[in-house]
């Protein structure tokens, strides 16, 4: 009896292409934000200003130092940080640790991120100010207040 190659064709299967590999770098400039109103900056007429790449990074990264994790339904799981959960440890060096942590993963997930680090934590009571720096892919520096 003759074999019947035709019953089972044999197909290649496509190259897998992994985007981690090609994600793009470079700063895309973006809408002027106003930390103090919490608002797009305007101008005159209403119309947003616009930011260029590096300031839309600092917005980004201020914003994802900012945000709650998992608060925001609208957001994926890789946007914000641990904030109420580090605060709610019982030392402060657990506090500072943990949100070192949290605010490094957090940021960490931009590729444009090289560093987060020299973290200073300064405490008034109860109240505490984080200040730490982010480094850019092209050596920025951003320092951030918390």
């Amino acid at each position: 009896m003759a074999e019947q190659t035709d019953l089972f064709p044999v197909e290649e299967s496509p190259e897998f292409v992994d985007d981690e590999d090609t994600y793009d770098t470079e700063f895309k400039r973006s809408v002027a934000w106003d930390y103090e109103l919490g608002d797009f900056v305007r101008d005159g007429n209403n119309n947003m200003v616009e930011a260029n790449g590096q300031e839309a990074y600092e917005t980004w990264c201020v914003k994802q130092a900012f945000t709650e994790r998992y608060n925001e339904l609208a957001y994926p799981d890789e946007i914000g940080t641990e904030m109420d959960a580090a605060l709610k440890n019982e030392s402060r060096e657990a506090v500072e640790s943990d949100l070192e942590d949290t605010l490094t993963e957090a940021l960490m997930t931009n590729p444009r991120t090289d560093y987060v680090g020299n973290f200073e934590f300064t405490w008034d009571g109860e109240e505490l100010e984080c200040q730490f720096d982010v480094t850019d892919i092209d050596g920025n520096v951003i320092t951030i207040n918390i």
